[in-house]
């Protein structure tokens, strides 16, 4: 005589849709377009940015900027100028201040090559763009060196040519 289950067993819920690209690390929560256009980057460093709660959530909605945005070191530790995170729309009167100065997380001899870099003349640190590894916030820094205007002429021309270059072998393969 077989007896009734003591309990019941609940089918599994569906699945949430798609998660937020941005949140999972698919694709960037921002990115400094003007830096390749300003600057010849030289070498990139991966760095943990150091915020509040409301920031990380902000970041998510999509509110951050790196335009105008600098690396700075100073005593020993890294620190991010002029990012822009814009105010969580949640946020209560404890939300973060937009344009605050927030800590870089690097490694001390990650921080000491990097002092090295940045001391010689006409280099500084640019971030190039902010995404989620992990859950985590990262802040993709490069050493960079300033373009001259006709610097950017040149690259300009280059990928002109490039593109044309392009479009006429597409062009002669459809042919």
């Amino acid at each position: 005589m077989s007896r009734a289950p003591s309990h019941l067993v609940k089918p599994n819920p569906p699945r949430p849709g798609p998660r937020d690209p941005v949140a999972s690390g698919a694709r960037d929560a921002a990115v400094n377009r003007m830096a390749a256009h300003n600057y010849f980057l030289l070498e990139k460093v991966e760095a943990g940015v150091a915020l509040r709660g409301t920031e990380v959530k902000s970041i998510r909605e999509g509110k951050a900027n790196l335009k105008d945005a600098y690396g700075l070191i100073q005593n020993g530790e890294a620190f991010l100028l002029n990012a822009h995170i814009g105010a969580y729309s949640h946020g209560s009167c404890n939300n973060h201040d937009a344009l605050r100065t927030r800590k870089l997380l690097l490694h001390q001899e990650e921080i000491r090559k990097l002092t090295g870099k940045t001391q010689q003349k006409g280099l500084t640190l640019i971030p190039t763009r902010l995404y989620f590894r992990n859950g985590r916030v990262k802040c993709e820094l490069a050493v960079a060196r300033g373009k001259q205007e006709w610097d950017k002429r040149e690259t300009e021309r280059r990928r002109e040519a490039d593109r044309e270059a392009r479009a006429a072998i597409a062009r002669s393969r459809k042919a």
